[in-house]
């Protein structure tokens, strides 16, 4: 029953990881800065939800790492 908990956390949080990462600006630029994206974020103020989300990357990279060593004690 343990086990089935922490394999489904896993893999919630591995989903919302991905989505997390998905959603970050890259930091060369890219296509994003080409068209003028970068001008486009600052004048609507995303610099503060990218500050939010880069956090929420790390918070779930964690969360993930600390899942698989909880599952690896349980196996």
């Amino acid at each position: 029953m343990g086990i089935t908990l922490i394999t489904i956390a896993i893999a919630l949080v591995c989903f919302l990881l991905m989505g997390a990462v998905l959603i970050q600006n890259p930091k060369g630029g890219g296509l994003d800065s080409t068209f003028g994206g970068g001008s486009a974020n600052q004048m609507f103020g995303a610099a503060k939800s990218a500050d939010y989300i880069v956090k929420l990357t790390w918070y779930l990279a964690i969360a993930l790492m600390v899942l698989c060593v909880v599952a690896n004690y349980f196996i």
